[in-house]
């Protein structure tokens, strides 16, 4: 009985890493573990699938300004931003979350959501292999379609409708900004009626995509 049980932890635990290469696949389209957590609910969900070229870069500026502005030049995990967060932690200090958009998708597609220290220690090798493996456009791929951007709101094209009426490829840069800054907190922050703080943090964004021609190298080569 104990092997058995020792069998199943050991390929819950190996698994995430062979699904990984699966995704190298362009057909193959991945979902989130809240998406499953909805289907095993009941709830249902929104989610279109959309190449990356299907979505306005504007978008993908804005994301990357928002929540990960080293996606080109980190390997999954920015280390410095990192560090910084274990030392305000171990002060006492409130942290901001610390993490990458390779973090963000490997926690989407095989962890949960919680703010704890076992989840984080699984994460941190998990985003240094999807990085390692999955290219940069391949990895903003799957991550803008598994996102979520509201109760049953998955991926870009499902929020882009959902919020603004029209498809990911039509978003202006104002709405994109809305979006990106509504990702840390999905439910609360409502891209398509924003409050006045919301619209404050996208017109930041909104100014920073604008500059972003470097940091979005690795995307748009």
């Amino acid at each position: 009985m104990l092997k058995r049980i020792v069998l199943a932890v050991l390929t819950l635990l190996v698994l995430p890493y062979a699904l990984i290469f699966f995704y190298l696949l362009p057909f193959i389209h991945p979902v989130s573990t809240l998406m499953l957590r909805d289907l095993v609910l009941l709830r249902g969900y929104d989610r279109r699938w959309v190449s990356l070229d299907e979505i306005a870069p504007v978008l993908v500026q804005s994301v990357m300004m928002s929540e990960d502005g080293q996606y080109c030049f980190h390997g999954g995990v920015d280390w410095a931003e990192m560090r910084m967060l274990v030392e305000d932690t171990l002060k006492g200090q409130a942290t901001r979350g610390g993490s990458t958009i390779p973090m963000q998708t490997a926690k989407n597609l095989f962890l949960w959501n919680s703010r704890s220290f076992v989840r984080k220690a699984m994460e941190l090798p998990l985003a240094v292999s999807t990085d390692f493996v999955l290219s940069k456009r391949r990895l903003m791929e799957i991550y803008l379609n598994i996102a979520e951007w509201g109760p049953g709101i998955y991926g870009i094209e499902a929020a882009a409708q959902h919020h603004f009426k029209v498809p990911a490829s039509k978003l202006t840069r104002r709405q994109a900004s809305l979006l990106a800054v509504s990702l840390p907190n999905p439910i609360d922050r409502n891209a398509g009626k924003p409050g006045r703080g919301l619209r404050r943090l996208a017109g930041v964004i909104e100014r920073r995509a604008q500059g972003s021609g470097d940091y979005i190298k690795c995307i748009y080569e």
